[in-house]
């Protein structure tokens, strides 16, 4: 059971997702339950083209994802849902 804080934030993603297209929506959704992911694990987890992924995570004025380097390898980003 969430708790009152857990359900404010998980409404406010909501709220900044509302008006995005549905592939924003889709990539929210597998961040929030599989954690961080690069790119390409985000496309083999949504079955989205690459570009269509990118351009999800890309859509700044929403801020719901953020990006980091990945340790692993600094060519790469990983992307996870922007803590509340």
């Amino acid at each position: 059971m969430p708790t009152a804080e857990e359900s404010g934030g998980e409404q406010h993603s909501e709220e900044a997702l509302r008006d995005c297209p549905p592939s924003a929506k889709l990539v929210a959704k597998v961040l929030e339950y599989d954690g961080p992911l690069t790119q390409q694990e985000l496309a083999e987890q949504t079955l989205l083209p690459t570009r269509t992924v990118r351009y999800a995570v890309s859509r700044d004025e929403v801020g719901v994802v953020q990006s980091r380097f990945s340790f692993t390898d600094a060519r790469k980003r990983v992307y996870q849902l922007t803590p509340e």
